[in-house]
């Protein structure tokens, strides 16, 4: 898959903290891309509604939600949706798009969340954590904010695209970061991700103290197929992405309902 179209749905995550500025600056085109595209539309955002399954009523945190198009999703389902991200610009727009609907948050991932412990019942972190190289800290602030019984539901590069087609290294048991130019909107963007073999993946969801749900590799939706003829065979052939959904533990005396 060629990094022209493939855009995450967030930058929350930079590689380096000083480029927040930067990616603020190219907000509105990212944006503007982000929301029709066959990756984002078609495929990542419906691949994460689907898991997440009936959310009406549910406190749910969208950690690294950019300019919002998943928590507006989440929200017209019903659910009660709060939003962090770490920027500024894209929670700027978040704000046009959601209102007053959605608390919004400026925060690195990496820091302590502004949140009690078991504030939420689901977490959704839509590509953000392939640009952490320790999810360590990330993943047990997201714990703690989560009730028992809650899920996180999480989507990263598969580690087929990171070993085998972005740079590839010979050591896929290694956690290493590769470099790579996005040509986005005409503006060639430096980008930075952290690639993991998948059982380091699950070793940290299962070190924070989540108990592994689900993995999935899904498809894209078939409408697609028409609106996108020249990439859906690509999406539809070779993994992208991969989703997860881990859960808390529930308490001895009861769990989520």
């Amino acid at each position: 898959m060629e990094r022209v179209t493939d855009v995450p749905e967030s930058f929350a995550q930079p590689a380096d903290p000083a480029q927040v500025n930067f990616y603020d600056g190219f907000a509105e085109a990212y944006s503007a891309e982000n929301e029709n595209n066959l990756v984002n539309a078609y495929y990542a955002r419906p691949a994460m509604l689907a898991l997440a399954g009936d959310v009406a009523g549910r406190r749910i945190l969208d950690a690294g939600c950019g300019s919002g198009p998943l928590s507006a999703a989440l929200r017209d389902r019903g659910a009660l949706v709060t939003g962090v991200d770490a920027s500024a610009r894209m929670l700027a727009l978040a704000r046009r798009r959601l209102g007053d609907d959605v608390a919004l948050h400026e925060v690195d991932l990496r820091d302590r969340l502004p949140f009690e412990d078991g504030a939420f019942e689901v977490v959704v972190a839509s590509l953000v954590l392939h640009y952490l190289e320790d999810w360590g800290p990330t993943l047990a602030e997201i714990r703690r904010v989560l009730r028992p019984g809650g899920r996180l539901i999480a989507s990263v590069d598969h580690p087929f695209v990171a070993y085998t087609i972005e740079d590839p290294r010979p050591d896929y048991f290694a956690t290493t970061s590769y470099a790579f130019d996005w040509m986005f909107n005409g503006q060639s963007v430096p980008m930075r991700f952290w690639r993991k073999p998948l059982h380091a993946m699950t070793d940290a969801f299962t070190t924070a103290g989540f108990r592994l749900s689900a993995i999935s590799e899904p498809q894209p939706e078939p409408a697609a197929r028409e609106l996108f003829p020249d990439e859906f065979h690509d999406l539809a052939t070779k993994p992208c992405f991969l989703f997860f959904v881990v859960e808390v533990p529930p308490s001895a005396t009861g769990s989520v309902d």
